[in-house]
């Protein structure tokens, strides 16, 4: 049996401009800067520098659809909810490092190449008296070193392995022996098989004192009371006052945990931070400032115009003159788009930015965190009109310079919550809060999430104790057993 039925749905399809724009106004600064230079590399029609007013003026008014039917429509970026119409491949690493690096921004700038953690490790061994045997089985357990600095499996598996793969045929203690001449190695504790042996190579890699003394023997004999900073059974077992346990322990303290961590020949990327927008406070007032590296000076070519003109004073049109004006008319076409979209990008940046700032002006004014109001996406979606995708890519990827310090802009984003006067306050406000009276505890009796409950139940914050464990592990604030010293 056939049965038919009638759908109607209401769909918006947005044109390749409209998600160029979107895609456009999720770029910070210097990313921004390479995908404009990416566009006047491919269009010659698209020039750098201002253009006389009349000249401008004059492109302005053309009207070129004699040549061509191709529709040119105004960008508006309302109500446009983009991210269905982009795959993952269009996300720019940007947004996923939550930075502004740009990967080509230093590529013409020459450089030597960082030594890898391991080729320096190889490298120190060159310094070491080894037999063929010897050197192999040394290298090896290099190899096996991970990027924090450890040899995470046991002698037993390496000495298969070694057989099995390389075909370097040994016993346990011979790679023992080895294993101590990579326990030579800098940085102090590298090739340390756990965070106790590493300790106790940094440690007795130091000059004797009284206190590192001490230290060793804790760190090989009382491991688990350390770790546990049971401070009490610790000066009843060695029997010392609270001064000496109190160094001992900061000998420990210094030490790195993460030996390969630290190491400054990792290749790794620093982030290089553009401000995407700059705060002052000018007589009292807030006062915004986009960086001007967002609004570069572009004009449309003014030879493709003479062309052009040439083309349309022309009596006879030969067909390679006709392919060749169409050229040109997509070339001009695509960079008045261009520019077009480079100041709806910059409106788009400033009014959102702008709303951001008067809706957070108590905080702007003193840089007082508990003044942060609550504030959703829609907040400043309702204050400029736009559409909250739109407002979240200005958030996600964009810095702003402030008194304070430069700050993700999304930072300023909290979900509300009721104080014990039913008054709607910032999370960021209860966080601070909380991180405030961590710091001001005492610290030989750290306080517990129920009891951290209590205080900010005081303070007007009826906050649940497991809402506290939440809170403090956003603020990578360990528990109070962990927080405690002697």
């Amino acid at each position: 049996m056939l049965k038919q039925f009638l759908n109607l749905k209401l769909s918006q399809k947005l044109s390749p401009q409209q998600i160029q724009l979107m895609k456009l106004i999720q770029l910070p600064t210097q990313a921004f800067e390479q995908r404009l230079l990416e566009e006047m590399n491919e269009n010659p029609a698209l020039e750098a520098g201002k253009e006389d007013d009349y000249e401008a003026d004059e492109y302005a008014n053309e009207d070129y659809d004699d040549y061509d039917d191709a529709e040119s429509d105004r960008i508006e970026a309302d109500d446009i909810n983009i991210d269905e119409y982009l795959s993952d491949d269009d996300t720019p690493d940007y947004k996923t490092q939550v930075n502004n690096y740009s990967d080509d921004e230093e590529r013409e700038t020459p450089f030597a190449a960082p030594i890898s953690f391991h080729q320096d490790l190889i490298n120190q061994l060159n310094t070491f008296i080894l037999n063929d045997e010897e050197r192999e089985i040394a290298e090896f357990l290099v190899g096996s070193i991970d990027d924090m600095g450890y040899i995470r499996r046991s002698i037993p598996d390496i000495v298969d392995d070694m057989a099995f793969t390389q075909g370097i045929y040994t016993d346990e203690a011979m790679v023992e022996k080895m294993m101590t001449v990579i326990h030579e190695l800098e940085p102090s504790g590298v090739g340390a098989r756990d965070l106790q042996e590493c300790l106790l190579l940094q440690l007795k890699h130091k000059t004797p004192t009284e206190y590192v003394d001490l230290a060793i023997d804790i760190i090989e004999n009382q491991f688990d009371a350390f770790t546990k900073k049971h401070y009490d059974k610790l000066l009843q077992k060695y029997s010392v006052s609270n001064e000496q346990l109190k160094k001992a322990i900061h000998e420990i303290e210094r030490l790195n945990p993460k030996p390969g961590g630290s190491f400054t020949g990792n290749n790794k990327v620093t982030e290089n931070i553009v401000p995407d927008f700059a705060i002052r406070i000018v007589d009292g007032e807030l006062e915004l400032t986009l960086n001007g590296r967002n609004a570069p000076s572009l004009h449309v070519s003014k030879d493709y115009q003479e062309m052009m003109q040439t083309y349309k004073d022309s009596r006879d049109k030969s067909s390679a003159q006709k392919d060749a004006v169409q050229f040109i008319k997509q070339k001009l076409d695509s960079a008045k788009w261009f520019i077009d979209a480079i100041r709806q990008r910059q409106e788009t940046l400033f009014v959102t930015m702008n709303a951001i700032m008067h809706y957070q002006e108590e905080y702007f004014l003193d840089g007082d965190e508990t003044k942060l109001k609550p504030m959703i996406l829609k907040d400043i979606a309702d204050m400029v009109g736009l559409d909250i995708s739109t407002i979240s890519r200005v958030a996600n990827s964009k810095y702003v310079e402030t008194p304070y310090g430069t700050k993700l802009i999304k930072e300023f984003f909290s979900e509300a919550m009721k104080n014990d006067q039913g008054e709607d306050v910032s999370t960021l406000e209860i966080k601070k809060i909380l991180q405030n009276t961590i710091e001001e505890e005492d610290k030989r009796k750290p306080l517990p999430d129920d009891q951290l409950a209590e205080i900010l139940k005081e303070k007007g914050y009826p906050i649940a104790r497991r809402t506290i464990a939440k809170y403090r592990e956003q603020l990578d604030i360990p528990v109070a057993r962990m927080r405690k010293k002697i």
